[in-house]
């Protein structure tokens, strides 16, 4: 008999993961998003913000914005995004969304109906040997030592860790596949490769991420982490028939592995 989809670890099961990101909330979208978020959690068992959940970072967005998740009745994990550091009120934003309901991750870990979660909000930089090094002025070793700092806090996430299942949460892109799309002047902005360094040294499962808007659906880490770019803007240009969010299915309980997970934009595929 096949367990159905939600079934916890201890009897084993499958865990519908769904992510979205790039939500850009504003005083104008108030009563908007309740219907799109309703959907997403439908379609999963856990649900996902990959970041820049504001669109300007105040508090006055989030406090509008707790009362739209009102609409999700499933467990919420994000992080926070670029946009919701603008007024340098992060901290006030990330407090009145914990208060609503959403697990705000940064450098931190979580485990949820067996699946474990390790989430940041990642930096800018580049890629492979694209990436900025830290020579020169002391404004780029600054630059750069952010990049840095959330490559470690992701590290020290994932190594909290006890699950087979390990899911990477982020708003910056950790390659530039899923970029791809966007003006190449910009992928510098758009991610680090030094996120991805230990996405790969604990063998995540599956990693999703927001930010580029006009990149690419998915990509890899190396030949076997799959990773999901969940730009709401690019999830409702390539998939409007279906739920706005990307769904992994995640095996759990005793028979699960650390296998990637396949992604559907509507109906969830198998995998894990």
């Amino acid at each position: 008999m096949t367990p159905s989809a939600g079934s916890n670890g201890e009897a084993g099961g499958v865990v519908r993961v769904g992510a979205l990101a790039d939500l850009h909330f504003t005083r104008a979208m108030q009563g908007k998003l309740q219907p799109l978020l309703a959907r997403a959690a439908q379609a999963a068992d856990v649900l996902l913000l990959c970041g820049d959940l504001t669109d300007y970072g105040l508090p006055e967005e989030a406090h509008l914005l707790a009362r739209e998740l009102t609409a999700v009745h499933v467990p919420m994990i994000g992080v926070l995004g670029n946009h919701d550091f603008e007024s340098g009120k992060q901290a006030e934003v990330s407090a009145i969304l914990a208060e609503a309901g959403l697990q705000v991750l940064d450098g931190d870990a979580c485990e949820v109906k067996g699946v474990g979660f390790a989430g940041v909000k990642g930096f800018a930089g580049g890629f492979g040997r694209g990436a900025l090094g830290p020579w020169g002025e002391q404004a780029i070793k600054d630059f750069v030592r952010e990049a840095v700092n959330e490559a470690l806090k992701l590290e020290s996430a994932l190594a909290r860790l006890r699950t087979p299942q390990r899911i990477g949460v982020l708003h910056y892109a950790p390659i530039a596949d899923t970029v791809v799309g966007e003006p190449t002047e910009i992928f510098p902005y758009l991610g680090s490769s030094r996120l991805s360094e230990p996405l790969y040294r604990y063998k995540a499962t599956a990693v999703f991420h927001g930010h580029a808007h006009r990149g690419a659906p998915e990509g890899k880490i190396g030949d076997a982490i799959p990773v999901y770019n969940v730009a709401l803007p690019l999830l409702l240009r390539l998939f409007p028939g279906g739920p706005p969010c990307r769904v992994i299915e995640v095996a759990v309980g005793p028979n699960q592995s650390s296998a990637p997970a396949a992604a559907s934009p509507g109906r969830p595929a198998s995998g894990g």
